[in-house]
């Protein structure tokens, strides 16, 4: 039974109940990547390090391409949730995990059976030499073997927010991660091979976590043997409104994915050293992004559900906490990162020469952060209320308009200063773009 009325401090508690494992969840994210950055920043070569940056670029398309499948999943699921709508009709629970786990299959046997193509198409378009590529093609091999696992799971981690449990989803990601974690020390530092212990890590992870996801779905997950439902499964109707938001989504990513693979590969173009303090940098930025998206999540939820009862007057409000939240805890890592950077930096690489850099383009992470929050809470407000359209026009403007200028300017005077600077723009371009847009659907007061 859901809560959907109420004062504004039992909505906060509702949101603080969703948001704290969503953001423990979301930081065994970041803290897996983090453990191979610093096991691979602490071996005698920056090769290794170097390389699984520039392989990750490939994921980074690969998978994220298909993160519509988590994002479209959580706002359908909490939506029918809203309206009552647990079993029966086109939009029930158990249809839209359904429908996504076998979008997820057929992707993911897809990626498996191209995974050559893929990577020499992948491996050609970007900056580095022989031996960089080499290194990272090490990592790709070994992690695109768990592609159909990464994909099922974000369908998985998607329903589970949708239905409020983030419980379920943190126990998720901590088996997952964790073994990621387990394996990364034994494969990296115990059995020194690199950027391949790296990949094959990950891929192992993934299918763990899988295993762990299907198990504690039990009976809610199990789908009702009946033609029934194997019809509605694939009603053309409800089919085609999954594929409309996916779409969007999908450009949507493609666009924010391409905005990091440019950066980072225009980083490369600057050399192996300055490559390699980017992903120490990027690092921050991302464990920010995924900490701030443990809000969103709940935004998502929230709102989704909001949304399916029609309970437009909780819109506005569970939007304001978030922000306040996500603001706050911007602050509070921008000064840990900038301020005190010495600790957090020092565990990532002991290499004079690699610190010197990362140090230098530190000051940085300030923009990008502060502006940065605001545009992920939005995200999980559109995604929430599944306006796909909205969140596509934005990243197509902010990328147009905020990042390529000053990228393309970074390119043509090799300057790491405004290539960080692009990074900004793009965030503040983002939180422009979208809070015009949210503050249109808001009902007024």
């Amino acid at each position: 039974m859901h809560i959907l009325r109420g004062t504004s401090g039992e909505l906060r508690g509702r949101f603080l109940r969703l948001s704290g494992p969503n953001i423990a969840s979301n930081l065994l994210v970041p803290l897996a990547s983090a453990i191979d950055i610093a096991l691979l920043g602490h071996l005698a070569e920056v090769q290794d390090l170097a390389g699984v940056a520039l392989g990750a670029i490939l994921f980074d398309y690969v998978f994220w391409t298909f993160g519509f499948l988590r994002m479209a999943t959580t706002g359908l699921t909490a939506q029918a949730r809203g309206r009552g709508d647990l079993t029966g009709d086109l939009t029930g629970e158990r249809l839209v995990v359904w429908r996504g786990l076998s979008i997820a299959a057929a992707a993911g046997l897809s990626i498996l059976l191209l995974r050559g193509p893929l990577g020499s198409l992948g491996f050609s378009l970007m900056q580095g030499g022989e031996a960089l590529h080499e290194v990272a093609g090490d990592y790709y091999r070994w992690r695109i073997l768990g592609a159909p696992f990464t994909l099922a799971n974000y369908v998985l981690l998607g329903w589970l927010l949708g239905r409020e449990e983030s419980g379920r989803a943190l126990i998720m990601s901590a088996v997952g991660h964790g073994t990621n974690i387990v394996l990364d020390v034994l494969f990296i530092g115990g059995m020194g091979l690199g950027a391949a212990g790296a990949g094959a890590a990950t891929a192992i992870s993934q299918v763990v976590m899988f295993a762990c996801a299907i198990g504690m779905g039990g009976a809610a997950l199990r789908p009702p043997m009946q033609r029934q439902f194997i019809d509605q499964l694939l009603d053309r109707a409800a089919l085609a409104a999954f594929f409309s938001l996916s779409r969007d989504i999908m450009i949507r990513t493609l666009l924010l994915v391409s905005t990091f693979a440019v950066f980072t590969n225009l980083a490369a173009s600057m050399g192996t050293t300055v490559l390699a303090a980017t992903a120490i940098l990027r690092q921050v930025v991302i464990v920010a992004a995924w900490f701030i998206d443990g809000y969103a999540f709940a935004v998502e939820s929230l709102v989704g559900v909001f949304h399916g009862s029609r309970e437009s007057s909780m819109l506005r409000d569970t939007l304001r906490i978030a922000m306040n939240w996500a603001m706050g805890t911007t602050v509070l890592l921008v000064l840990f990162s900038v301020l005190i950077p010495g600790p957090l930096f020092g565990l990532l690489t002991d290499k004079p020469e690699l610190l010197e850099v990362v140090m230098r383009y530190r000051w940085w992470l300030i923009p990008v952060l502060v502006f940065g929050a605001p545009a992920y809470i939005l995200d999980g407000y559109f995604l929430g209320i599944t306006s796909g359209r909205t969140l596509r026009v934005a990243m197509f403007w902010s990328t147009l308009l905020g990042f390529v200028p000053l990228a393309a300017l970074a390119a043509w005077r090799g300057d790491a200063d405004l290539l960080w600077a692009s990074l900004a723009a793009f965030m503040l371009a983002r939180t422009i773009t979208l809070g015009r847009r949210a503050w249109a659907t808001l009902p007024v007061v």
